[in-house]
Parts: structure tokens; C-alpha cells; sequence
């Protein structure tokens, strides 16, 4: 009837030997399982202890019947296996290197073989603590001998106040989980404590330890606070800086501005950008870093050094995934495609297939187009689809859909696309044109759409402007749009980072021109229909003149209904607000800014790990 835990020998007459290598490999074996043959019982079934604690066991039988307690079949136990006394205190060996699982068992002395119930006891080694490849982020490890989670409770003080996500085992049987704690400050001791609940039901609060985060590299200055008053959504910001070429790009503050985590990256050059980096559901980064597509265009030469890359990281910003441009040139070559390609840029989406859905500028030469004698090198994008192994899925060419004659702006670049939308409703894509001051949907149907553009968003496109000016009221030169509801396909919202550059107005003048109207910014919400292909103006905060940002920037719909807008480019630095538009006046509720730096986009976020509200 007795357990043994694969971990302890049993010793001729003696305590059983342990045997604890350094770097203990994950459990092959299911855990021992709690059992009961005959009258006796024993709770709790399972439980949790550190090194040298106790935990009591209370075991029920007739009371004719006389108690044997035991530790993995060793009556009373030892030393090794941790022992028990005859009321059912069981205490925890005081040294292990690892965690183990040990059997406890109370018998009938006189039927031990028959009647008895067994509880299982998990026994958890200290953790192990370090630093990572960031100065903000701890490394906290700890073995599990069974199945379940750890979470790392954390703050500046013992009352905490932050958690990680729950990490499971890496088996179905247990094994050493890693948890990267980050949100920490710069330069100050945290304190850290680990809540374990295991499969069987059991959970354990591990004691309390300490970590002294480093320095960060350097990012842009951070001023940020709640206005008027105003309660702001709880979270993170998580920022990009475009310009000008900081240490860390890309980084995250809490809402009164102090860094709590940076990512940055060796080798590259000058001209390298996050362009951009989002959350992925797995508690990793996507990241974008390229240079601008047009720098080129504009004669610009660049470095052999600069990175052109798509990455996969993880909080403590080692690259778990990555895919080249030159592995792209690769892949299209592969499946016949040539084309002349120049960068990754603006904008990469995750799928939740694994694949990764990656804009990329690409050239084409055109002979005597009309205005443009000769022959003109014209900047298009290129939609790429490359899946989990790497290979080209799906591709999508600008030339190949749009009217090259049409160029409303900065022509020849282009098109100049600087975002993507995945619909979650019909898997098809959106893609914003920001020189063309539209956004299209295209016929994506995960790898299986023709390409074809099924419509135009914005002046001279496919739908009716309602509750706005035509053509004032629709978006120019916008970048970072984003659904504004759940459902995205038939009836639903979207917000645009109204830029206005060139915007049209009634008389057919454009701002920037001397004499007409100034150029402005809004963030603009639409509500699109489909089937009517009536797009209704929402709602439109316009930020003043003087402030106007011509370029970058995003909006989103934030958890309390306040939409927050990154103004990227306004005279003097960034501005981020968060707005309360639901009254007859705009509120601002927060407000970030970098003076003298660009955010490309900046997203509020609920915390550091998916699932998890700071």
C-alpha cells in the first residue's frame, strides 16, 4: 500500500538517501495521488509546507482501533523524508535542494495493509532570486514536484500591492517554474512573496524576500498626471519613441510618469526605430525595429549595421522569435516573388495562429507617369502573412490593387500604410494609407482571401460621411486606428488618430497653404456600417491649431469608456491624454508628455501581464 516518491531511496534499515542535483529535471511521473482502503481517513488529502515547517494531519478511525503514522512507509519517518508524531504533526525536512513530494499515512497497527488513508504533502525548497538581462526586472525561480502556478506578489513595502501573472509547470507533473517580476522603479528594494496553488488544491504563501533593481538605460522624460481632478483608467503606459534615437525605445511608466520597465537593444544604428511594440497573450512583446521606410526615397543611406527585424520578447528582453528582412527576401524568393524590397515598418500583427501579418515598403519603377517625366521610383507596401516555420502564408501588393495615379500626397512615396487591423468577425484586414488618407479593408480570410479590396474609408472612397463636413470632417494623413467595439464587422466603431495633414476643405482648399485654413489634429471615433456604407462621425476631439501633430500617434478606447489619444508630433514633444467624451464637453483626465521626443504610439495598458490590473 505505501508510496514512494521517485526522489527517495529507501536505505537498507536507514534513512532513505537523497538525491539532489543541481539543476533537478523536470518530473517524468505523475505525483502521488491521496488514497483510503478500509475506515480510516486523513485531511487534509494534500498540503503544502516549506523547508522545517509543520503542518497537522487529522486522522478519524473506530476507536478500537490503534494509529500508525508514517512518512513514505517509514514509520515516524526521519530526517530525510521529514517526520510525524502520534497526533499527526508532520514537520518538513530542514534541508533540500529541490522540492519533493512526501506520502503520509495513517494505518490501522493491525491491519496496516488494508485499512489506511494516505495524504499527499508537497515540500518546497527556498527560491532561488536573481537579476535578468534588465536592471528592473527580477528572475525568481522555484521547483514545483507537482502540477500547478506560481505568482510573485510584489511591491516597496510588505503589503505588496502588485502581482505577476499565475506561471503553471512545465509538465503535467511539475517542474521549475521562472517568473521575470517587472514593474519595478529604478534603484529600489522590493519586496517579493510567492503564492503557490497546486493542481491537487493544496496552496502554499512562500516567505518574504528582497530585490534592488539597477539603473535603466536611458528614455525620454516622462511628465505625467491626472487632470481636474479626474480618476484616470488604472494601468500602465506603455510608450514608443520614434524620435529622436534613444537607449531604450520603448518603455513603460505608471501613471505619474516613473519608469517601471525598458527595452533595449545592442548593435543597430542611428537609423534603427521601434516601430512599434504591443502586448502578446503569452506575457511577451511584438516588436517592429527598422528604419523609416522613406529614408531611402529621400537619399539617405543605411547602415549595414541597422536592424531590420521583427522580434518576439520576453520582459526580461531576450529575443525569443525572430524573422529578418533577409530571411523574408528568402521565404518570398522561395515561392517565386521578386520583388524590391526595402524595409519591415509601421506596423506587425500577431494571429492568434502563431503567424505574424508584417507591412513592408517595397519599389517600383514607373515610366512618364502624368507630372512625373522619366522614369519614377514609387514607394508602395507589401502585406506579408509568414507563419510559425517562417514561410510566406500569404501576400498582398499595393501595385497590384490601387490605382498608381492616384496621390493625393507626398507622392512618390506612395502609400505609406502605417497600420493593420485584424477582424475577429470575417478574418479579413484593415490597412491604413496614410497617403492616401484612406483605410481599407481587404479580402483576408486568414491566407484564404482573394486580396480584394472590399472598401475605401475616407475622402473619395466608398462611403458617406453623416453627422460630419464632407470632406472636412473625414481623417487625413492618420495613422493608429483601432476598433472602438467588440464586434468588428457589419455595424462597429473606429477610432483614428486624425492627423490633418493636407485635410480638403468645402472650397477645395487644403490646409497648409498659405492663406488657408491651419492645419489641425483630432481624434475622430466613426461609426462604420457596412451594408449601407454609411460611416456616421461619432465623435471628433480636435486638439488646438497650435498644437497640431502632423504625424504618428494612435487612439484607443479605454476599460472606463475615456478615449486616450497620443498626439505624436506637436510642437515642443509628444502629448498623451486620456478623454472623457461622453458629456457635452471634452474632459481631460490625464495627461502625459516628452518634451522634445516623439511617441510613435502609446497604449495604456492594464498591467505588465496579461490578465493582470494594476
Amino acid at each position: 500500500m505505501f508510496l514512494w516518491v521517485p526522489v527517495l531511496l529507501a536505505g537498507c534499515g536507514g534513512a532513505p538517501a537523497f538525491i539532489s542535483p543541481p539543476n533537478p529535471p523536470p518530473p517524468t511521473q505523475p505525483p502521488p495521488v491521496a488514497s483510503q482502503s478500509g475506515n480510516v481517513t486523513l485531511s487534509p488529502s494534500y498540503a503544502a509546507v516549506a523547508l522545517a515547517q509543520t503542518v497537522h494531519f487529522t486522522a478519524t478511525a473506530p476507536s478500537s482501533e490503534t494509529l500508525q503514522w508514517s512518512v513514505n512507509g517509514i514509520v515516524g519517518g526521519n530526517a530525510g523524508v521529514g517526520t510525524i508524531d502520534s497526533s499527526g504533526n508532520y514537520s518538513a525536512p530542514a534541508g533540500l535542494s529541490y522540492g519533493v513530494n512526501a506520502v503520509i499515512t495513517a494505518a490501522d497497527a493491525g491491519a496496516a495493509q488494508t485499512n489506511y488513508a494516505t495524504a499527499v504533502v508537497t515540500i518546497l525548497a527556498p527560491q532561488v532570486i536573481g537579476s535578468s538581462a534588465n536592471p528592473q526586472v527580477a528572475s525568481y525561480s522555484i521547483y514545483l514536484p507537482s502540477p500547478g502556478t506560481v505568482t510573485i506578489n510584489f511591491g516597496p513595502d510588505t503589503n505588496y500591492g502588485l502581482s505577476t501573472w499565475a506561471q503553471p509547470t512545465p509538465t503535467p507533473y511539475g517542474g521549475e517554474v521562472t517568473v521575470y517580476v517587472a514593474g519595478m522603479r529604478a534603484n529600489t528594494l522590493y519586496h517579493l512573496q510567492p503564492l503557490i496553488a497546486l493542481d491537487n488544491g493544496a496552496s502554499f504563501t512562500g516567505p518574504d524576500s528582497t530585490f534592488t533593481t539597477g539603473t535603466p538605460p536611458g528614455t525620454s522624460a516622462i511628465v505625467a498626471s491626472a487632470q481636474n481632478g479626474q480618476l484616470p483608467q488604472s494601468g500602465i503606459e506603455l510608450f514608443d519613441t520614434l524620435i529622436p534615437h534613444e537607449e531604450a525605445q520603448a518603455f513603460a511608466t505608471d501613471l505619474q510618469g516613473n519608469i517601471i520597465w525598458t527595452y533595449t537593444y545592442p548593435g543597430g544604428s542611428v537609423y534603427d526605430a521601434v516601430q512599434p511594440i504591443q502586448p502578446l497573450p503569452n506575457g511577451h512583446f511584438l516588436v517592429l525595429i527598422s528604419y523609416a521606410s522613406s529614408a531611402p526615397l529621400h537619399g539617405s543611406t543605411i547602415p549595414s549595421s541597422t536592424i531590420d527585424a521583427l522580434r518576439e520578447i520576453d520582459l526580461a528582453g531576450n529575443t525569443i522569435r525572430e524573422f529578418t528582412m533577409d530571411q523574408l527576401s528568402t521565404a518570398l524568393a522561395a515561392k517565386g516573388y521578386n520583388y524590391n524590397l526595402g524595409s519591415f515598418h509601421h506596423d506587425v500583427l500577431a494571429l492568434p495562429n502563431g503567424h505574424w501579418i508584417a507591412l513592408v515598403s517595397l519599389y517600383q519603377s514607373f515610366t512618364n507617369l502624368p507630372g512625373y517625366p522619366g522614369t519614377t521610383n514609387v514607394l508602395g507596401d507589401l502585406i506579408v502573412d509568414i507563419d510559425p516555420d517562417g514561410q510566406v502564408a500569404w501576400v498582398w501588393n499595393t501595385f497590384d490593387h490601387l490605382d498608381i495615379n492616384r496621390h493625393p500626397y507626398l507622392f512618390p512615396d506612395w502609400t505609406h500604410s502605417n497600420a493593420l487591423l485584424y477582424s475577429t468577425d470575417d478574418h479579413d484586414l484593415l490597412l491604413s494609407m496614410r497617403h492616401q488618407s484612406w483605410i481599407l479593408k481587404i479580402d483576408y480570410a486568414d491566407g484564404q482571401g482573394s486580396g480584394k479590396i472590399l472598401w475605401r474609408l475616407g475622402e473619395g472612397g466608398d462611403f458617406t460621411l453623416q453627422n460630419g463636413v464632407d470632406p472636412t470632417d473625414w481623417f487625413y494623413a492618420q495613422h493608429g486606428p483601432s476598433f472602438f467595439t467588440q464586434n468588428t464587422s457589419g455595424v462597429f466603431r473606429l477610432g483614428v488618430m486624425d492627423n490633418g495633414d493636407d485635410r480638403l476643405f468645402p472650397d477645395g482648399s487644403r490646409c497648409g497653404t498659405m492663406g488657408m485654413p491651419a492645419c489641425y489634429s483630432a481624434a475622430s471615433v466613426y461609426q462604420i456600417d457596412e451594408t449601407s456604407m454609411i460611416a456616421t462621425l461619432i465623435s471628433q476631439y480636435k486638439l488646438d491649431p497650435s498644437l497640431y501633430s502632423y504625424f504618428g500617434g494612435n487612439v484607443q478606447l479605454l476599460s472606463n469608456g475615456d478615449v486616450q489619444a497620443d498626439f505624436c508630433a506637436s510642437p515642443g514633444g509628444s502629448i498623451v491624454q486620456e478623454l472623457n467624451l461622453n458629456g457635452s464637453t471634452p474632459q481631460l483626465v490625464w495627461q502625459a508628455g516628452t518634451k522634445g521626443a516623439s511617441q510613435y504610439r502609446a497604449l495604456r495598458l492594464p498591467s505588465l501581464y496579461p490578465g493582470v490590473q494594476w
